[in-house]
């Protein structure tokens, strides 16, 4: 897993089937979802090829309750003593007390669906800190929770507003240009947060999937929610 460098403060950690994303304060470190269980080794080892210490992971953010982003977050967190971050709605799946909610796919979708599934399922994770709708996380220099119902009922982005950073988590996607994405449990709800997030207007837009956007981000995320 080769880190690929987005901003001089934030790398692409690029797990085949999802993705993670390092940002860094200093040498204080936070990761925005972690990848499926089994890759705390190679993540590990991303984080020092891409300059930072894995002991100085403070916080591990999950976009949503999905195993592509959640699978790896509590060997990493009791590794390097991170805290673990999640909305209160996604919590209750995460720590494995609630089902995974069910998405409403439609037939195109069913055969990547079932690609996904090939990832480990994620075991029960703590959550450390449930968070809502416009909490600030610490990091980022004022990094903003932006509650995006639709994908799952908890699932959140992350704005860094002094940077025009955000982390869409699968809201978006990014994997044939700036597009809705994938796998929605309500799409109607979903289209409605993707809305939310096109009127942040961002110059940097990292997805759960596909390449994160640096150039015309803004209107190309506005021109996919029509």
């Amino acid at each position: 897993m080769e880190p690929t460098r987005v901003t001089s403060r934030l790398h692409l950690l690029d797990h085949s089937i999802g993705q993670s994303y390092l940002w860094r304060d200093g040498d204080e470190l936070t990761l925005v979802d972690a990848g499926w269980a089994g890759t705390a080794d190679r993540t590990a080892e991303a984080i020092r090829r891409a300059g930072g210490d894995p002991d100085r992971l403070r916080r591990i953010v999950l976009t949503h309750c999905h195993r592509d982003h959640v699978g790896a977050a509590e060997e990493l967190a009791d590794r390097y003593g991170a805290e673990i971050l999640a909305h209160r709605l996604d919590a209750p799946v995460i720590r494995g007390e609630a089902p995974v909610p069910e998405p409403d796919l439609l037939d195109w979708e069913v055969p990547l669906f079932q690609h996904g599934l090939t990832v480990p399922e994620a075991p029960p994770t703590r959550v450390d800190r449930e968070v809502e709708d416009g909490e600030e996380l610490g990091f980022g220099d004022g990094a903003v929770v932006v509650h995006t119902p639709g994908h799952t009922p908890g699932s959140i982005a992350v704005h860094l507003p002094r940077h025009g950073v955000l982390f869409t988590g699968d809201t978006v996607a990014s994997a044939r240009g700036v597009m809705f994405g994938v796998f929605h449990v309500d799409r109607a709800s979903a289209m409605e947060s993707m809305r939310t997030l096109a009127g942040l207007e961002p110059s940097v837009l990292c997805c759960g999937h596909g390449a994160p956007v640096t150039e015309d981000t803004a209107a190309l995320l506005k021109a996919a929610v029509g």
